[in-house]
């Protein structure tokens, strides 16, 4: 729109930054190149002192924080982030049924996963792996999900546009973020005991998934029928999957699981409590 000239003896009142400005002046201390960088400012008429507190007050009150998935998608310096992105845009499943800039998702989206969902469920796959190569770890969890998409029906059914995104999210547990992070964490148990984690999945195919199944998931994914993202219920659906995929549970799951059935959450599973035992 054009050039905006102010005077190098203007007076400036930095409204809202001052910790940002005070590390900028640290960091051209510190590497004087950073000179030549640009930044984006927003310059506004001082009117007063009232005015001037009213912007700081509207500023800290209603600002916005950018969702979680488009933080990761323009997010080119966090290695899992690449990873993501990685799995997302190279494997054929999750073309088009991927949310990129939303963390949620609406009931009429025609999305059935968000991209702040793929990044913690393969940062929890691929965590302490020996992999170095990005390309090797995007490669092995892409293998993975794509080999998990084989054994959830539901999901073909949505990329075939057979049932919408918005009924399997409403119907089924698997879709949501905190099925995919129990799904990542049990994958990661599977990767390290060798090459038979493939076979081990197959063993989803007969997971019952339904919201319903209030015997298996109330408690666990589901708190009073609504799904719950807590640290906890994401530690006791991950135990619910290696129960399961017959894969032992670590010491600090098994004290979950143990406080879990000492709660009588589930009256009558505590028949199966040796399911859950590490062997």
């Amino acid at each position: 729109m054009g050039l905006l000239h102010i005077p190098m003896a203007a007076k400036f009142i930095i409204n809202d930054g001052q910790h940002r400005r005070a590390a900028i002046e640290m960091a051209l201390r510190e590497n004087p190149e950073l000179a030549d960088e640009s930044i984006a400012v927003v310059f506004f008429l001082d009117v007063g002192l009232q005015r001037c507190q009213q912007m700081f007050a509207d500023l800290n009150r209603y600002a916005i924080r950018p969702s979680k998935s488009v933080s990761v998608l323009y997010d080119h310096r966090d290695d899992s982030a690449k990873l993501a992105k990685l799995v997302v845009f190279r494997s054929q499943f999750f073309k088009d049924i991927v949310e990129t800039e939303r963390s949620t998702l609406s009931a009429r989206s025609r999305k059935l996963f968000t991209l702040s969902a793929i990044y913690t469920a393969t940062t929890a796959l691929l965590a302490g792996l020996k992999e170095t190569s990005t390309d090797r770890k995007a490669e092995l969890a892409t293998s993975f999900w794509e080999e998990i998409a084989k054994q959830v029906p539901e999901w073909h059914m949505v990329r075939e546009r057979k049932i919408t995104a918005g009924e399997v999210r409403s119907d089924f547990i698997h879709s949501h973020a905190i099925a995919l992070q129990a799904l990542g964490k049990a994958g990661n148990a599977l990767l390290r005991n060798g090459n038979t984690w493939k076979s081990s999945l197959k063993r989803l195919k007969t997971m019952n998934w339904s919201r319903s199944n209030a015997k298996l998931w109330e408690g666990r994914a589901l708190i009073g029928g609504k799904v719950s993202k807590a640290a906890n219920n994401v530690t006791l659906t991950t135990n619910a999957i290696k129960s399961h995929l017959r894969v032992p549970l670590t010491p600090d799951e098994q004290r979950v699981e143990d406080a879990f059935r000492r709660g009588g959450s589930h009256e009558g599973e505590h028949t199966r409590s040796s399911a859950f035992r590490v062997r």
